[in-house]
């Protein structure tokens, strides 16, 4: 039995550990049982995948990655990781626009959650779906409307058991990636526009044990834009070996960095796909501001950097576009995003967390739906104008609320 997620700071409730082998089993589990979730690679931090009743992996059943070249999408099934959908659909040519950070989180509980990757241009993984298929509440299988696809492709697993998901596909393309250190976080905030603009996806990582200075700027460009990579950069000097987004850890388990080409798959993630991370010492929070608020929301922050910096590994700064997907965080607006990664301390972090949530108020905040945060519900319910709408859609998906769980139904309800 799984009793906790990846990270070990959510201890399961759930009597029960499901694991079918075949469709016909999973349909038979999810009819006969009172209550159900699908647990997926277990990276959520916040307590989204935990059920009173039954937790459902789909971890036993077939891997299905089907490819329609002709529509350009692809159709894979509820237990498949992006490490291996990435791998296949390289193989064929083919890539999705972009990747989290990390390769092996599942396809399906990435986008149920609003994971995400980096890049102006670039939306939240949820934003290839193009097609759902899941169980309802009786266990039987159905197509979600191509009219709601926007409304339940960040489901939290509110809607049913998702069987499979059609994502859309783009030619695959070539990347690489250079890394610059100390990064001056006056030439952040003033230069925030070029900077987050200048590349495919760019991170920026600082440790606030000095504010005033940026640890590192991750920049993963296309081989074919014709970016060549000066020395200094906004008074960023270029990384002079490999780095790890956490300094001091071991960088062979990062992707490859120095300007050498590979792969998108090998280079939107931070993490090679070959080291399988096993227990997590950490904690993850994230916050989605908008985008225009970047720079203010660095400031506020700041204020607090001798309260962050002895719990934080890592502080994340992301941009990822606009969508419309009914409970995305960047539902409706250009977005930035703050992720921290935690040292093990649960008590420590969540004395933190209010501070951190107040300062960023005034900047309209949405959490990751599954990282850490102590956000009032009402606040949640706040931020997300279609929620209500969600919650409509949630009634007629799931009457009886077989799919609801303590989480769901502390932010659905109200």
């Amino acid at each position: 039995m799984i009793t906790t997620n990846w990270a070990g700071n959510v201890a399961f409730a759930a009597a029960t550990l499901l694991r079918p082998t075949s469709a016909d089993e999973l349909r038979a589990m999810v009819a006969g049982h009172r209550k159900v979730r699908v647990l997926g690679a277990g990276h959520s931090f916040s307590p989204i995948a935990d059920s009173p009743d039954a937790i459902v992996t789909l971890d036993g059943l077939p891997r299905e990655v089907d490819l329609d070249r002709a529509n350009a999408t692809v159709r894979v099934s509820g237990a498949v990781r992006y490490a291996e959908l990435a791998a296949e659909l390289n193989q064929s040519g083919f890539a999705l626009a972009n990747l989290a950070s990390l390769p092996h989180i599942t396809v399906a509980g990435a986008t149920a959650t609003g994971t995400h990757g980096s890049g102006d241009r670039n939306g939240a993984l949820a934003t290839a779906i193009a097609g759902i298929d899941l169980l309802t509440a009786d266990g039987d299988p159905f197509t979600v409307p191509a009219e709601e696809v926007a409304a339940a492709a960040v489901g939290l697993g509110a809607l049913g058991v998702v069987t499979a998901l059609t994502l859309k596909v783009v030619p695959s393309f070539t990347v690489r990636q250079h890394v610059y250190d100390n990064l001056p976080r006056a030439e952040l905030e003033a230069g925030f526009g070029e900077i987050f603009a200048s590349a495919y996806s760019v991170s920026a990582f600082t440790a606030w044990r000095d504010p005033a200075v940026i640890d590192m700027l991750w920049l993963k460009h296309r081989a074919d834009d014709g970016w060549s990579a000066p020395d200094t950069w906004h008074g960023a000097r270029l990384a002079d070996g490999p780095r790890h987004p956490v300094p001091g850890m071991p960088t062979e388990y990062t992707t490859s960095q120095e300007g050498a080409d590979g792969p998108w798959h090998e280079r939107l993630p931070h993490f090679r796909a070959e080291f399988t991370p096993s227990a997590g010492d950490e904690l993850q929070t994230e916050y989605l501001l908008p985008r225009e608020h970047a720079t203010r929301a660095l400031d506020a922050l700041s204020g607090l950097a001798p309260r962050i910096a002895p719990l934080l590994l890592i502080n994340e700064i992301r941009t990822v576009a606009a969508d419309d997907l009914w409970l995305s965080p960047a539902y409706g607006r250009d977005t930035v995003a703050f992720h921290f990664t935690w040292r093990k301390d649960p008590a420590g972090v969540t004395a933190l967390l209010p501070a951190i949530e107040d300062r960023l108020a005034p900047f309209q905040p949405r959490p990751h739906w599954g990282k850490v945060f102590t956000l009032p519900a009402e606040k949640v319910r706040a931020a997300y104008p279609r929620l209500k709408d969600f919650k409509r859609l949630a009634g007629r998906y799931d009457p009886a609320g077989k799919f609801r769980n303590v989480f769901l139904d502390n932010i659905l309800e109200g």
